[in-house]
């Protein structure tokens, strides 16, 4: 599977898929997250979303842009006591099935810059597999994700992928318009108003008030194709992982193509409930198992 779907469980799918049959030949000694989850009442999950927003056929970056809604579709504001703690740095493992860490995964919350004459968050993402999958599938990626301060909406987005030993490079500046040129050395993506990108949406996750809000919807680029998510909270959770023991939200993020929910790529996020909301645990449900990213380090 080569497509970059959306959040940063996309190393998930890069280094899962990719190493499908080493996972069926090899099983490892498991180390089972320890999940305790209650489920939210029907009533509490039955709310209408927060946000006004296209709920039909996600908008592909060709389309001409007067053919799209002109309307932000993530109208929520985040709550106003979340702010990215600069210099934050969050370390994760990854696994999938019986095969313990494949991959690690490293977020970064790298402070404000400038971007396109207006501040910017930067937010970045490191992968690499490991030993012994790095000796059949070699991984080294990082993103690069510049989201305004105030709903992180993308202004750019940049990919430099180095996998089994191909490279390749991608810097995108995102227009929900096409009035506004890419500068020299990035292309130009066109999305609809209030795009985020993949790890934009991890932030914007961040800053919802769930116990207030229970579901969220719009649109996602994961720097090759626009897609809808929706992200609903489903429940609670007392989850152990590597860097302790956490009560949290569980949020179900589910992914649409053209209209069309995307079967394998159904994920779970566990946020600490607190104001930070740290995500402690990914998991994603692939077609052959299962893969988790759990927190093993927050910096």
């Amino acid at each position: 599977m080569s497509r970059r779907i959306v959040s940063v469980l996309a190393v998930i799918f890069a280094v899962a898929c990719g190493a499908a049959a080493f996972v069926w030949l090899h099983a490892g000694g498991q180390r089972k997250t320890v999940v305790q989850f209650t489920p939210d009442p029907p009533a509490a999950r039955s709310g209408a979303p927060h946000e006004a927003g296209r709920t039909g056929a996600a908008v592909s970056p060709n389309q001409p842009v007067s053919a799209v809604s002109s309307k932000p579709a993530w109208n929520a504001v985040p709550a106003p006591e979340f702010t990215p703690t600069s210099g934050e740095v969050l370390d994760f493992t990854s696994s999938v099935a019986k095969v313990n860490n494949v991959a690690s995964l490293r977020l970064v919350v790298d402070g404000r810059k400038e971007v396109a004459g207006t501040a910017a968050w930067h937010l970045q993402a490191f992968a690499h597999t490991q030993n012994p999958l790095r000796m059949v599938f070699e991984l080294d990626d990082q993103f690069d994700s510049y989201s305004a301060p105030a709903d992180f909406a993308s202004v750019q987005y940049e990919m430099r992928l180095s996998e089994r030993g191909q490279k390749v490079q991608s810097v995108q500046r995102m227009t929900p318009t096409g009035r506004e040129p890419a500068p020299a050395g990035a292309s130009e993506a066109r999305v609809l108003p209030g795009t985020r990108d993949p790890l934009g949406m991890i932030e914007y996750l961040r800053s919802v008030d769930w116990s207030k809000t229970p579901m969220v919807h719009g649109p996602v680029y994961d720097g090759h194709k626009l897609y809808e998510v929706r992200a609903q909270k489903t429940g609670s959770a007392e989850v152990e992982v590597p860097a302790g023991k956490f009560s949290t939200s569980t949020v179900d993020v589910k992914v649409f193509d053209n209209g069309e929910e995307m079967k394998d790529a159904h994920f779970t996020v566990y946020l600490v409930k607190d104001a930070a909301r740290t995500p402690v645990l990914l998991e994603a449900v692939l077609p052959f198992a299962t893969a988790r990213v759990e927190l093993t380090k927050k910096q």
